[in-house]
């Protein structure tokens, strides 16, 4: 009984698949550029983000 139940078993199944390389696995992408145009410091526009009566005053 125990053959004949890994023959089923080898049958419906088959073999394991194939090992796959961690090199295969791994996808390099290059990193983006920044944003300059979000990321660029600006005095004028940090106001209107960021409004505090005591900063203003310099408390």
């Amino acid at each position: 009984m125990n053959e004949q139940a890994a023959e089923i078993r080898k049958a419906r199944f088959g073999a394991l698949p194939e090992r796959v390389a961690f090199e295969d696995m791994v996808e390099e992408k290059a990193v983006l550029s920044a944003n300059h145009a979000r990321d660029a410091y600006d005095p004028d526009g940090l106001a209107v983000r960021f409004s505090c009566l005591a900063a203003d005053l310099g408390l």
